[in-house]
């Protein structure tokens, strides 16, 4: 029994005797490297020294670029090997190391897998840098001070202020901001932002220059708003510039800086080209008057057809806007505005047909009529006769009245009808009891005399279900 305690005895002592000499090992191990459990950036830093894990670091680093982002939103870049950045942890690192005691390296195992991180310390060459910026297109673009103007142009998009000095490179400042910024390990920097753009003093001319800036905005600053229903034409700048008269034919539009370069009034005040703001209203109703012009026009059989003329669409009263404009402009009204019409369709815009209308399909001897998008009434149908010229007109005309027991009347005959609906002149829709039957090819021998013939209750139901006034598309 006394030789088997001694036995453990001696197991104990030499166990202890080992992680003794394990521990003090270790100690003595980590007095040269980073303690148990220590991570730095992602990199396992035990037992190694300041020195090997600084190397590591330096290998590691991803800082390789900075982007330059100019007023216009381009970018420049500049690398950093470009530039002979250098990247040093070794401060970062003895500041951890210092802060560790080898002695207590235990500590560590509790936080063995905390990883630190920290910035390096960093150096460049800053003539390199400038050497690089130097060579970009931003820089190499800058004039000298006094080269940087103050002028006022015609654009399509009326008269703009082009003020060079407003925003003016300053290279130094630009140096500056940019290797502050890399210092910081910044990818990317706004060079206005960051200040590298100043404004440069006016002269006594450039100052007169914005005056007349000041003028001319005011002058383009119109309110008025045409409306065609869904549509708008702005009275905007683009359209009010050429309402200023230039004092003569020498005047440069695209380089003004005399107060002078306009004709004025006695008040001093900008005369108005009439004749060209009456070109204006005469352009917008070129645009928007639809009585007889050219439409395409999509077909319930599925093509799309050109149909010239008729008496449908909107015609604008020219003169009664042009009375409206000039003095509206002048007192600075800001409103929408519908012109006056000569004549009116049901809908206003270029697209004047909408979704309401009867469609005449001459070529298919059909009739469609469609209420807000959807097919109400069809029916076949007989148009003019065209062996003897009586073709119905393709056009685009509307229902202009309607009338009940109509007797119609012509050379030689007299058709006594229940449901009229005139869409053009002496041409309308009507029933035609006399007929057995419709459609087919029968208006090429035995058609109207131009009207629309439609069986008796189809034309009842269209003449209860139709308003004066619907489009009528009719087309081959």
């Amino acid at each position: 029994m006394k030789k088997i305690i001694q036995r453990i005895l001696c197991i104990i002592g030499i166990l202890i005797s080992t992680l003794a000499a394990l521990y003090i090992g270790l100690s003595v191990y980590y007095e040269g490297g980073f303690t148990y459990g220590t991570w730095v950036n992602a990199v396992y830093c035990t037992g190694k020294t300041v020195s090997q894990i600084n190397t590591e670091l330096v290998a590691a680093d991803s800082y390789e670029k900075i982007e330059l982002v100019l007023p216009d939103g381009s970018c420049e870049t500049v690398f950093m090997d470009e530039i002979a950045y250098q990247t040093d942890f070794t401060g970062a690192l003895l500041e951890i190391k210092n802060r560790q005691d080898p002695w207590r390296w235990y500590h560590n195992l509790s936080a063995a897998s905390r990883d630190r991180s920290v910035i390096p310390t960093s150096s460049l060459d800053e003539a390199l840098l400038d050497a690089v910026l130097s060579k970009m297109e931003f820089v190499r673009s800058r004039k000298t001070d006094e080269a940087y103007e103050v002028y006022i142009k015609k654009t399509s998009e009326g008269y703009v202020l082009i003020n060079e000095r407003e925003q003016v490179l300053d290279r130094e400042a630009c140096l500056k901001a940019v290797t502050e910024a890399i210092r910081n390990r910044e990818e990317r920097i706004d060079l206005l932002e960051a200040g590298c753009y100043q404004p440069l003093p006016l002269d006594p001319k450039m100052k007169e220059t914005m005056k007349l800036w000041e003028e001319i905005a005011e002058f383009q600053d119109c309110g008025i708003v045409y409306c065609f229903g869904e549509q708008q034409e702005a009275v905007d700048a683009s359209v009010v510039c050429d309402w200023l008269m230039p004092l003569d034919e020498t005047v440069n539009l695209q380089h003004i800086t005399a107060r002078d370069a306009f004709q004025r009034d006695e008040n001093g005040e900008f005369l108005v080209d009439q004749e060209k703001l009456e070109a204006y209203v005469d352009a917008l109703a070129d645009r928007y008057d639809t009585v007889g012009a050219v439409r395409q026009f999509q077909t319930t059989r599925g093509d799309v057809v050109t149909i010239a003329g008729g008496t449908y669409g909107n015609q604008i009263d020219r003169k009664a806007e042009k009375e409206y404009l000039y003095p509206a402009f002048l007192e600075r009204k800001r409103e929408l505005h519908e012109p006056a019409y000569l004549k009116e369709a049901w809908k206003k815009g270029t697209d004047d047909i909408g979704d309401t209308y009867i469609e005449v399909d001459m070529g298919n001897q059909h009739l469609y009529y469609y209420r807000e998008g959807e097919l109400v009434l069809d029916a076949p149908i007989v148009t003019g006769n065209m062996m003897r010229k009586r073709d119905t007109p393709a056009a685009v005309c509307y229902v202009y009245a309607k009338q009940k027991n109509r007797v119609l009347r012509g050379p030689g005959y007299a058709s006594p009808v229940k449901y009229w609906m005139p869409v053009k002149g002496g041409i309308g829709i009507h029933d035609a009891r006399w007929r057995k039957e419709f459609g087919g090819e029968i208006y090429k021998t035995e058609g109207s005399h131009g009207c629309i013939n439609m069986p008796l209750e189809k034309a009842e139901q269209l003449y209860g279900e139709v308003e004066i006034g619907t489009p009528v598309v009719m087309f081959y």
